[in-house]
């Protein structure tokens, strides 16, 4: 197993409270492999990609428990020296809004060699040669004269292909991408995803996505790890999900894709808001807005239980939400 989180947990202390963002995630990678992390904002998808990465603000976060084994080494137990080694050369992470995350007084060639420079000890001018070949393949045309532009000349789909382009520079074995697609129009998302898909397979390396948006991970998914206020609450492989949902919560999320065979007919919505972190549902969490909630759900939490050797799912009326 090339990634293997153990039973993660992360908390918030703030005036308020403490916030329980990740409960107990136990999720793992392979090489050539694509895992699919879903949920609300809010579920603990992002926060969990962050204690992996060790860019997690701490404080205010807190790693309370757990394991993060990245080829058999647990990052949690190595120094701030360490895991900087690590973070480009071996694991890189693709954040969602590009222009916030690229430096706007530095050109993107500046910005793409600076990785060769402080990793592999490259000249300036190497470092410049190589940002152009990453640029090139991530399919930025006239890649040699722009490669002296600055971030804000490029559109969205641009910035996030040399977000990509950065996340693949020192070819790492993981990448995680975070929300990779949010805020670019419908033909450009698809554009990133097969672009994603293409270099997963080129380079065989691990792909985390995370997202929020089921019609986006249909194709490129290997599993998907479906998460609600800090758990992971159904995985399986796509295509067994997508034909029978094993958890309601993911059915629910299946159920608000539009549909073209339901034209004029009203969208599905899941009832209600997902809980406060810091007052989390006793029970199942999801049973304020689950419809097949019963009086065991209020009081027991339901544990992550085999429905087959492949998928798994944290409710105690598994079966039935899997047979409809």
């Amino acid at each position: 197993m090339l990634l293997e989180v153990r039973d993660l947990h992360v908390e918030f202390r703030t005036r308020d409270g403490v916030a329980k963002a990740v409960n107990g995630v136990s999720y793992g990678v392979d090489s050539g492999e694509t895992l699919a992390v879903l949920g609300e904002s809010g579920s603990g998808k992002s926060v969990t990609a962050q204690a992996i990465m060790g860019i997690l603000d701490m404080p205010p976060g807190r790693i309370t428990g757990g394991e993060v084994l990245f080829q058999g080494r647990d990052l949690l137990k190595l120094k701030e020296e360490q895991r900087r080694k690590v973070r480009g050369a071996e694991m890189a992470m693709i954040f969602q809004d590009a222009l916030s995350s690229l430096n706007p007084v530095l050109t993107v060639g500046d910005q793409l060699g600076e990785m060769f420079v402080v990793h592999r000890g490259m000249s300036r001018r190497d470092a410049r040669a190589k940002a152009v070949e990453l640029m090139d393949r991530v399919r930025i045309p006239a890649a040699e004269e722009r490669v002296r532009q600055y971030p804000h000349q490029f559109s969205g789909g641009m910035r996030q292909r040399i977000m990509i382009a950065m996340a693949l520079a020192l070819e790492p074995a993981l990448i995680i991408a975070d929300e990779p697609t949010t805020a670019l129009d419908v033909t450009v998302q698809a554009q990133v995803m097969d672009l994603l898909a293409e270099l997963r397979h080129e380079y065989a390396m691990g792909l985390i996505l995370i997202t929020h948006d089921l019609g986006v991970v249909a194709d490129v998914a290997d599993r998907i790890a479906v998460m609600y206020a800090g758990r992971i609450v159904e995985t399986a492989p796509v295509h067994d999900l997508y034909k029978a949902p094993a958890h309601p919560y993911t059915r629910g999320l299946l159920d608000s894709i539009p549909r073209l065979d339901q034209k004029g007919q009203e969208l599905y919505a899941i009832k209600g808001l997902p809980p406060n972190l810091m007052d989390i549902p006793q029970g199942c969490a999801f049973h304020p807005r689950c419809p097949m909630a019963r009086d065991v759900c209020r009081t027991d939490v339901p544990p992550l239980s085999e429905v087959s050797e492949v998928r798994g799912s944290a409710c105690h009326f598994w079966r039935e939400c899997l047979n409809g």
